[in-house]
């Protein structure tokens, strides 16, 4: 956990369970998965646990009494890798099903889907949560970019000339990148 207070392990026998790091002591037992639990995170603030399971689903945990709070489904194959971003806001999940699923970590919605063309393995954020790396039996680490900002200063640097001296651009959609 963020404080180093508690350890969370995943399972074959389909729970994560939470451990007392200065003792080794059980702390809770969070059952709940039908098949084998690959990974396991705390969130940034330790609240929450998220773990990934061969049955295709993530499931995010209340760290202090134990209690499932939503099971993120959508996965067609065994999530096998799960992190939360920087902020705790999102969490993003790798699958054999060749996909990294972006989840809303308050309410459990379904953000984004990013595919390779093999299962993914492991999936992580960059420290300033605005890139997304994933890596795949495809042989290929992606790295996705998520800060949309960026991304649209990028794309009107490319085309700001284009819209102003193009006779094909309509008039209205001269200034399309103005103040960006």
């Amino acid at each position: 956990s963020p404080n180093g207070k508690t350890v969370a392990s995943a399972s074959d026998d389909k729970t994560v369970k939470l451990w007392d790091a200065t003792n080794g002591t059980l702390i809770k037992t969070l059952a709940g998965h039908t098949s084998t639990v690959y990974s396991v995170i705390f969130s940034p603030n330790g609240k929450t646990v998220a773990s990934a399971s061969d049955d295709k689903t993530v499931k995010l945990w209340d760290a202090t009494n134990g209690t499932l709070i939503k099971t993120l489904t959508g996965h067609t194959g065994a999530v096998g890798s799960v992190i939360f971003s920087p902020d705790g806001k999102t969490v993003a999940s790798a699958s054999s099903d060749k996909t990294v699923k972006l989840w809303d970590a308050t309410n459990g919605t379904l953000i984004k889907t990013l595919g390779h063309t093999n299962a993914v393995y492991s999936v992580i954020f960059s420290p300033d949560g605005k890139t997304v790396a994933s890596a795949s039996y495809d042989n290929t680490v992606i790295l996705w970019n998520l800060d949309l900002d960026n991304l649209l200063v990028r794309g009107c640097k490319l085309i700001r000339g284009y819209l102003k001296d193009s006779p094909d651009v309509n008039q209205e959609d001269r200034n399309l990148c103005d103040g960006i």
